[in-house]
C-alpha cells in the first residue's frame, strides 16, 4: 500500500516551494529543502495507541516519514535505542539519562539519515550515490545501497579512523582518503558529481537525511512517554540530527502530541573545531569558516555546516545554548562514564557529558533539570587506551 502525507518540500531560508516526489537538492538560493507535511491528515490517520502495538525501531514512525512505497523502505533490522541513566555526583534531583545510538546498524546514528536518503533514492530512481564522510556516516551509506543495489562512492579525510575506513570498504563503497578535512572531501564530491553522474548525499545537500535524523525526536517523546526532558545536548558537527529533533518536537506539537515546554536544545563542539559556538556568541546568524580545525572528536570536526542558520536558529528558539570542550575535557569524560557507568561512549558523545558537567559548575543547566545526553556511536570504532599490565603465568 503506497501512503504519503508528504504536501511539498520548502527551501529553509526563503520559504519557497518545491514538488514532491522529484528529485531535489540544494534550493536555488543554495540552502536545505525542508519536507512539509499533511499534519491534519497525520492526525486524522494515527493515534498513538496504533504506534505503540507496532514493532521497534524507526520506520514505525513511517506517517512523519516521506517514503511512500513500502518496498523502497531499506533496513538493516533497526531498534529502538535505549535510554540509559547515569550517576554522577553532580546530580541533584533531577535525571540525567545518555540515548545511546551505537545500538544501531552500523554503530551509529548516522544509520537513521543515510537509511532515509538511501530509501528515497531508490524510490526516486536514483543508481549512484556520493558524499563526504569522517566515518560513521560514509558506513551507514555503505550498508544501507549495498542493501538497497545502488553504488556509492565515499571521500574520506586521510585522517579517519582504519577501522571506518576498512568497515565503508568492506561493506561495498568505493572508498577514497583525502589529504584534508572533510570540507575539501565535499569539494570534490560537489566538482566530480556532473561528470561520474552521482547524487550528492552530503549533510543537508539533500532533504531526507534530516528526515530521519527526525526520528530521534520521535523515539525520545515516545520512551518519555509523549513528554521532553528540559535540556537536550547534542554532538554538533553538520547539526543534522539538533536540526532534525527541533522539527520532530513542531510536528508533534502541531498534531497535539505535545505540550509543555520543548526542551533547551544545546550545541556542543569541541574547543579546536567550534564555528557555531563562536557564531552563537557572536549573535551571527552564519559559522565562518573554522581554520585549523583539531580534535579527538572526528565526528564534529566540520569547519563549516552548511545548515548553520538552522543550528542557531534551533537553540536560540529553544532557549539553549552552545558549548565548547576541550580535548582533554572530553577524554576525561569518556573515562569517567566507563569506569563508573560502564557505558563506552564515543569522543563525540563524551563531550555531551564534559558540557553537561561544565553548565552544571556554572549554572547554566540546573542540578534538578532532566537531561539528555547523545552518545552518537558506539565507543568500540574509536582508538582506546593500551593495556601494560603484564603478569608472568
Amino acid at each position: 500500500m503506497s501512503t504519503s502525507y508528504v504536501t511539498h518540500l520548502e527551501c529553509s531560508l526563503t520559504g519557497r516551494r518545491y514538488p514532491a516526489g522529484e528529485v531535489h537538492g540544494l534550493s536555488e538560493a543554495g540552502r536545505p529543502l525542508l519536507v512539509c507535511y499533511d499534519a491534519d491528515a497525520i492526525a486524522a490517520g494515527l493515534d498513538r495507541d496504533d504506534l505503540a502495538a507496532r514493532p521497534a525501531g524507526f520506520w514505525r514512525y513511517r506517517e512523519f516519514l516521506p517514503v511512500r512505497r513500502p518496498e523502497n523502505r531499506i533496513s538493516l533490522g533497526e531498534v529502538t535505542t535505549p535510554l540509559i541513566s547515569l550517576s554522577p555526583a553532580e546530580r541533584g534531583s533531577g535525571e540525567l539519562l545518555v540515548k545511546d545510538e551505537g545500538r544501531l546498524p552500523t554503530g551509529s546514528f548516522k544509520a537513521r539519515g543515510l537509511a532515509l536518503a538511501v530509501s528515497m533514492a531508490k524510490e526516486l530512481g536514483l543508481s549512484r550515490l556520493a558524499m563526504p564522510t569522517n566515518g560513521n556516516a560514509g558506513a551507514a551509506l555503505a550498508a544501507y545501497a549495498s542493501r538497497a543495489g545502488i553504488d556509492s562512492v565515499v571521500y574520506c579525510p586521510d585522517d579517519t579512523p582504519e577501522v571506518n575506513l576498512s568497515e565503508i570498504e568492506l561493506q561495498g563503497a568505493v572508498t577514497w582518503r583525502v589529504d584534508g578535512l572533510i570540507d575539501d572531501c565535499g569539494r570534490i564530491v560537489r566538482e566530480r558529481t556532473d561528470e561520474e553522474g552521482w547524487f550528492d548525499v552530503s549533510t543537508l545537500k539533500e532533504p531526507y537525511r534530516i528526515e530521519g535524523k527526525k526520528t530521534m525526536g520521535l523515539e525520545l517523546a515516545e520512551q518519555l512517554g509523549w513528554s521532553l526532558p528540559d535540556v537536550i545536548l547534542y554532538p554538533t558537527g553538520g547539526g543534522t540530527g539538533l536540526i532534525g529533533m527541533w522539527k520532530a518536537f513542531a510536528e508533534l506539537r502541531a498534531i497535539g502530541w505535545l505540550d509543555g515546554p520543548l526542551p533547551r536544545m544545546v550545541a556542543v563542539q569541541a574547543e579546536g573545531c567550534a564555528p557555531i559556538v563562536r557564531a552563537f556568541a557572536a549573535g551571527e546568524e552564519h559559522a565562518p569558516r573554522w581554520e585549523g580545525a583539531h580534535t579527538v572528536a572526528a565526528g564534529i570536526r566540520v569547519p563549516a555546516a552548511v545548515g548553520d542558520f538552522l543550528i542557531l536558529r534551533a537553540v536560540r528558539e529553544s532557549g539553549g545554548f552552545a558549548a565548547s570542550v576541550s580535548d582533554e575535557a572530553i577524554l576525561e569524560a569518556r573515562a569517567e562514564v566507563a569506569r563508573r557507568d560502564g557505558l563506552l561512549l564515543c569522543p563525540e558523545g563524551a563531550a555531551t557529558y564534559a558540557a553537561w558537567r561544565e553548565a552544571i559548575a556554572d549554572g547554566r543547566i540546573s542540578p534538578r533539570e532532566r537531561a539528555v545526553l547523545f552518545n552518537c556511536a558506539t565507543g568500540l570504532k574509536y582508538p582506546l587506551p593500551p593495556v601494560t599490565r603484564r603478569f608472568e603465568a
